[in-house]
């Protein structure tokens, strides 16, 4: 089995923090899509061009993230169950990995790409993007006022949706008065799937940082 991967996209942490906590061997490769030659040569493996994508055997692929971890619960039963058995919870945790990729992921990643010159500067999107992360906060932070995770006792996908934004949200959007949630970031920083992604990722993130921006 094999996933294409690039360690800064959150996308593709929310799929290596579920493999890792399912325990699941798989092949990594990692793309580079910021480069024509990177991007000219994954498109040759997907036409969709876009990460994480899964090859788990001969003849069938899986794209997207979601999709992903679903089809891992489905292939790998004996592993750690991330989407729980009861109707009611398994609705509410692919409830809030959906609310989390929209309204959280995805306005955290436009806020960022804006504030380091990777997108133009657009005030509308901006705006619209702050506020659905200020809502986001908001439920998490209520959410995790009586429970560790998302949906509960559980770590589940919502959790592996909702933590690798919250690490690049921080930059454009901080924690300040939200201590629940800033609590749940520090405990999905401690756990070791989450730690061994971020293992991964944070030194390439931090040289991003430090390098000249002209």
């Amino acid at each position: 089995m094999k996933l294409y991967y690039n360690p800064l996209s959150t996308y593709s942490q929310k799929v290596l923090t579920a493999l890792y906590e399912k325990e699941i061997p798989f092949e990594g490769e990692v793309v580079n899509l910021m480069t024509p030659e990177g991007r000219a040569a994954f498109e040759g493996v997907s036409k969709l061009g876009k990460l994480p994508f899964l090859v788990p055997k001969e003849g069938w692929q899986v794209p997207e993230s979601t999709s992903i971890i679903e089809y891992l619960e489905d292939e790998f039963p004996q592993s750690r169950p991330l989407i729980p058995a009861a109707r009611f919870a398994a609705r509410q945790t692919r409830f809030m990995d959906r609310m989390s990729d929209l309204y959280l992921n995805d306005p955290a990643v436009e806020l960022l790409f804006q504030k380091f010159g990777f997108r133009p500067v657009n005030e509308e999107k901006a705006s619209r993007a702050q506020k659905y992360l200020a809502l986001s906060y908001s439920h998490i932070d209520k959410a995790t006022a009586t429970q560790p995770w998302l949906t509960g006792q559980d770590f589940t996908m919502a959790d592996c949706a909702a933590i690798p934004p919250l690490f690049y949200a921080q930059f454009v959007m901080p924690f300040e008065g939200h201590t629940n949630l800033a609590a749940y970031y520090q405990r999905a920083c401690e756990r070791p799937s989450y730690a061994r992604v971020k293992a991964e990722f944070e030194p390439i993130w931090n040289g991003l940082l430090s390098a000249p921006r002209g």
